[in-house]
């Protein structure tokens, strides 16, 4: 989102359950776009004081895991595929990154207009 709507909005990124590192086919799939992935793996706790607009959480897990968001903002729910879990070939794997890429171009967008 930084990426495409920087000039209005500052997305953040966090996890329920912290890897110790993003996961190299979500880079690539970012960088076929033309995005230069900078940043880490982070804990959502880090942004508990941040006072935000809207928080969106992007897959099944995150929902069950933070069923109230404590911090400041509204709440929404977006399903996507964990592609951590996606299983197949290299190809059906990165497949399963691209749609999921390309999900979130398409709605989160349409969440934060819907905002404003």
């Amino acid at each position: 989102m930084n990426h495409e709507l920087g000039d209005e909005w500052q997305a953040f990124s966090a996890d329920t359950k912290p890897a110790d590192y993003v996961h190299p086919i979500a880079i690539q799939a970012l960088d076929e776009i033309g995005i230069k992935h900078e940043g880490y793996s982070k804990s959502v706790e880090v942004f508990k004081e941040k006072p935000f607009n809207l928080v969106v959480t992007v897959c099944d897990s995150a929902a069950e895991e933070c069923p109230v968001w404590l911090g400041k903002g509204k709440r929404i729910h977006n399903s996507y595929l964990d592609q951590a879990v996606a299983t197949g070939t290299d190809e059906e794997i990165m497949q399963v990154f691209r749609n999921v890429r390309d999900d979130i171009m398409r709605d989160v967008p349409e969440l934060l207009h819907a905002k404003s």
